[in-house]
């Protein structure tokens, strides 16, 4: 393989190509004349961020158990006290882990969506074997909540050559992995559409970026919870002031703790005080962007 700066045109156009933004979905208007949709996620990991590397550690699986345990009662009930249905995006060990949460979850109206098998690095793994997890993977929440999910998130955000073609093999209605936008836009696969509405996703939008810590080397929380409610709160009033879609990708294991659940408080607290915000689940809101672009399913 030739180093990139010996690359011709048209192999650096192909890998730009490949995986790119089409058209923007942002609507005319919201339902109901909202201004804004608000689409907040909780990937639920777990215990899948130990047993992804091939970990064994006790207490690294505990910090999972811990989200399952603590951090979902405590996210669940800020939901429950402004009514706000979300979408969770969950491994398939997680949900094989911990199946009551899911149902439980699916039915008071909550979202499952696909975050891979056990949280692999879904780019590192081989196309067929990334295809037969995503398929497992779609099978099993399936089986676990009764309901077929029409989205996923892959699992930290990565994309491999073949990730969006099994995608629109499984007819998936939405992705939430890659950044082209701010707002709702149609993914191009090499050119053509696909039909998939992506819901962008930023790394200043999840709270793992702020609060993650590595006690074996230097990585370590340097931002303040009130800091990160903060930048949060800006994004938001950034997506209102334009009349777009503001996206929050949450951890049960890093925001459900005693001194952080305050910012997903806050915030609920700060969005429904406007009056006229549409907090839904990523896969009403694909599907709303989707119909009202004509796309098909």
């Amino acid at each position: 393989m030739s180093e990139p700066y010996e690359w011709d045109e048209a192999t650096w156009r192909g890998r730009v190509n490949q995986v790119r933004a089409g058209k923007s979905l942002l609507p005319k208007a919201w339902p109901g004349g909202a201004r804004c949709a608000v689409a907040l996620s909780f990937d639920s990991d777990h215990e899948t961020n130990e047993l992804r590397d091939g970990g064994e550690s006790p207490a690294r699986l505990s910090w999972g158990e811990f989200g399952a345990r603590c951090g979902i009662p405590r996210i669940r009930k800020v939901l429950d006290r402004y009514g706000a249905k979300v979408s969770f995006f969950v491994p398939a060990v997680s949900a094989l882990l911990h199946p009551e949460e899911q149902k439980s979850l699916a039915e008071d109206g909550h979202e499952i969506a696909l975050h891979g098998w056990i949280h692999e690095r879904n780019a590192q793994v081989p196309a067929d074997k990334e295809r037969e997890l995503m398929l497992r993977s779609a099978d099993t929440l399936e089986k676990i909540t009764g309901t077929r999910p029409v989205g996923m998130r892959t699992p930290s955000w990565d994309y491999s050559d073949a990730t969006l073609k099994i995608a629109r093999e499984l007819g998936l209605v939405y992705d939430s992995s890659l950044f082209a936008d701010d707002d709702p836009y149609e993914i191009l696969d090499n050119g053509e559409r696909t039909g998939i509405v992506e819901l962008p996703v930023e790394w200043i939008r999840d709270d793992a970026v702020y609060f993650m810590m590595n006690r074996f080397g230097a990585q370590r929380p340097y931002t303040p919870p009130t800091d990160v409610l903060d930048i949060f709160r800006r994004e938001f009033d950034g997506a209102y002031e334009e009349g777009g879609m503001f996206l929050l990708t949450m951890h049960p294991h890093i925001t459900g703790y005693r001194s952080r659940i305050f910012i997903l408080e806050e915030l609920l607290s700060h969005i429904t005080s406007k009056g006229d915000c549409w907090i839904a689940t990523h896969a009403d809101i694909a599907r709303y962007c989707a119909t009202e672009a004509g796309l098909k399913e």
